[in-house]
């Protein structure tokens, strides 16, 4: 006979295939899938798919192949990672629901092929008195350094994350380029494909919107400050989260970021006292909270880069929001990609002046 089960307020906003994973481990994908066509899995009673988010209270039907499997759960946990490092001397902020931890460069974010040490290795360390094991809510590429989410229950990463895929959040990253873009601030627009296999081979390249697997991606940029024509330190918003997306969009500027040879060549080696590592950091995020209210952290510069700041003449510690609340959200279409905001108010009209002539010369158009 099939089962009524009622979904707990831990499992609150969770897709349906990952709580499948999460209470039956040895259901396969493909299984849950046929169930689902065949309506043997239900949801109040209604048809569902994989994707589909349920909520606490609800009522799942389970079928009797899924209550009744005796198939071993296939062991999928990373395993704990030896290490020297301490999670908690990263960790920027905590409460019951969740860690900000500050990634150092050079520690990636999970495992993969030669990898010994990686965040999702470690976080067990941050266990403390929970029963439950932290998980990662978002990814930082390996050489990326800065706010990194880490959840302490299963309801705050599913929260989290169905914050991050409706962009109720705003990630400000860092980076030290080389030279100075021709426009000060703008939006950068170039769809992003994968070229190459996955891991350190993998590489993302400008494409055409309508070429298969394209994928439409979108950063917003400001010049925080510049040292001549050689470098300059941007602050970047990706509006999208594509891999790679902010390293590629400034590398398309003709300002590859300082230390990002994949994208850069030998351009983006730095000169002089100037490390050869990437210059990218994840300064600082301002999420929703599954519980209510909004999360604000700033990640302080991670040590080569703050050495380039201090060789520069950059104040590292500057607190200019350079993308203002008064801008139109991301969801918005930009009339243009380039806005410089007016340097003095308008003058009130004179209804009884004479009208000027109409001129039939079109604006010149913005470069892109």
């Amino acid at each position: 006979m099939p089962e009524q089960r009622q979904i707990a307020q831990d499992d609150d906003g969770i897709r349906l295939d990952r709580w499948f994973r999460r209470h039956f481990p040895a259901l396969t994908h493909g299984r849950l899938e046929k169930l689902l066509r065949k309506g043997e899995i239900r949801v109040d009673g209604k048809r569902a798919k994989s994707a589909d988010r349920l909520m606490a209270g609800q009522t799942l039907r389970l079928p009797p192949q899924v209550i009744y499997d005796k198939t071993p759960a296939p062991i999928k946990q990373p395993q704990p990672v030896q290490t020297s490092r301490k999670l908690e001397d990263f960790v920027l902020y905590m409460d019951k629901q969740l860690f900000v931890l500050n990634k150092p460069s050079g520690l990636a974010t999970q495992g993969g092929s030669g990898l010994k040490e990686h965040v999702d290795g470690m976080l067990d360390q941050l266990t403390y008195e929970k029963t439950t094991r932290p998980k990662l809510v978002h990814r930082l590429d390996r050489d990326t350094s800065g706010v990194l989410l880490i959840a302490r229950t299963a309801q705050t990463a599913s929260g989290l994350s169905v914050a991050l895929a409706s962009r109720d959040a705003s990630k400000v990253y860092w980076a030290l380029v080389k030279g100075v873009p021709a426009e000060k601030r703008g939006l950068i627009k170039g769809a992003l494909a994968k070229e190459g296999t996955r891991g350190q081979n993998e590489r993302m390249a400008l494409v055409d919107e309508d070429e298969e697997g394209a994928k439409f991606a979108l950063t917003e940029y400001v010049v925080m400050g510049q040292a001549g024509q050689d470098y300059a330190w941007i602050a970047a918003r990706p509006v999208t989260g594509r891999t790679h997306q902010i390293r590629v969009h400034l590398a398309s500027l003709g300002t590859p970021i300082v230390g990002d040879f994949k994208y850069g060549g030998v351009a983006a080696r730095g000169q002089g006292a100037l490390a050869d590592k990437l210059h990218l950091h994840a300064r600082s995020i301002d999420i929703g909270r599954p519980d209510g209210g909004r999360l604000q952290v700033t990640a302080p510069l991670s040590p080569h880069m703050l050495k380039s700041w201090q060789l520069l003449g950059f104040d590292p510690d500057d607190r200019r929001e350079p993308f203002a609340k008064s801008r139109p959200r991301e969801t918005a279409k930009p009339k243009f990609e380039n806005e410089r905001p007016h340097s003095r108010k308008e003058k009130p009209k004179n209804k009884n002046a004479p009208k000027k002539k109409s001129s039939s010369r079109e604006a010149p158009r913005r470069k892109r």
